[in-house]
């Protein structure tokens, strides 16, 4: 595709709707200048923030809607309601239309997972997309999927999402040939439900050009980095995904606990403030924010509903690099290269 990328946003989505997404669209078009937008949402809320933006001047396509969807509207409520007219819904749609080249929001969920499947379909040759994100490791990143999309998964799921998630690795991380691990309760073969256990015997007897299986990972392997992309389904990985949000924030806690207990503690950390501010920056979630919904017939990315200008940003820097890098292009070639003993029937 074309060095120019255009994005569409879901102006009213998330817990802080156009307030963080406008000033976040703008950082993220100061990384990226060749970048332009659409937005949808009320023009009386957006149209002042994206005036009051420099950095956004000549770069933003503002288009009218009230409907906005909750952020605890069941799924099944969101489309009933929003279908054809919400931001979210308009949002999606502008990709489907070939209007924008990715679409972002920070809205519910269930209900952007919804709606993305009516509007944008699945791809030829996947039965279920999935959510995968960037995970900070000791190495750098590595790419986690499934990380809420679906509940329950088989053998043959878990081998399209080790293809979506390699497609995604080798973009992000600019891999010929990516690791890839399942995420087991254990390294050893005979461990595991059916499924995982079966999705290790195809993946072991393909030896794929495009990625190199690596084997079953533990829970540890997460922040090591072990492979560079780790498969798991959707239970799981959330779960996974939350204990590790959760954990950082419990450790960053202690820490400052730990620096403000005493004289001598807040004199040494004073001295130490350059390491607890790197330590700080590795461990902000902002950094990697953004879930990318895999296996649609166009890109969709999902910021988290409470982060703010800079962590949208993030998303946004993300949905430029997938579109800018043609992530649907590289996902159909993998699956092309599937052999068809390891296909769905």
């Amino acid at each position: 595709m074309s060095e120019r990328v255009r994005i569409s946003l879901d102006a009213m989505g998330g817990d802080h709707g156009p307030s963080t997404v406008v000033p976040g669209a703008a950082i993220a078009r100061e990384r990226h200048p060749e970048t332009s937008f659409i937005m949808f949402g009320d023009e009386a809320v957006v149209g002042p923030l994206i005036e009051a933006e420099p950095r956004l001047k000549g770069a933003v396509e503002l288009r009218h809607t009230t409907v906005a969807i909750a952020m605890d509207d069941k799924p099944s409520q969101a489309v009933r309601q929003g279908r054809g007219k919400s931001s979210m819904w308009r949002a999606i749609q502008a990709v489907r239309d070939g209007e924008a080249d990715a679409a972002v929001s920070a809205g519910n969920t269930g209900a952007l997972m919804a709606m993305s499947k009516i509007c944008l379909k699945t791809m030829a040759g996947i039965e279920r997309p999935a959510i995968a994100c960037l995970w900070p490791t000791i190495r750098g990143e590595s790419v986690v999927l499934d990380v809420g999309a679906t509940i329950g998964t088989d053998a043959e799921h878990l081998v399209e999402m080790a293809v979506m998630g390699s497609a995604m690795a080798r973009i992000v991380f600019d891999l010929e040939r990516p690791t890839v691990g399942l995420l087991n309760v254990g390294t050893e073969e005979m461990k595991g439900n059916e499924a995982v256990k079966e999705a290790a015997r195809l993946l072991r007897e393909h030896d794929a050009a495009n990625f190199s299986y690596h084997g079953f990972v533990e829970g540890t392997d997460l922040g090591r980095g072990t492979v560079d992309v780790v498969v798991t389904e959707g239970f799981t990985g959330n779960i996974a995904l939350k204990t590790a949000e959760g954990t950082a924030k419990q450790i960053s806690s202690y820490l400052r606990a730990a620096m403000t207990r005493t004289l001598s503690a807040k004199i040494g950390a004073f001295f130490a403030r350059q390491a607890f501010r790197a330590l700080k920056d590795k461990m902000n979630p902002s950094r990697a924010n953004g879930g990318v919904f895999l296996g649609l017939e166009g890109i969709v990315i999902k910021s988290h509903g409470s982060e703010n200008a800079a962590g949208f940003a993030s998303a946004v820097d993300l949905a430029h690099d997938m579109a800018r890098h043609d992530l649907m292009r590289t996902i159909r070639d993998m699956l092309d290269e599937t052999p068809t003993t390891m296909a769905r029937v």
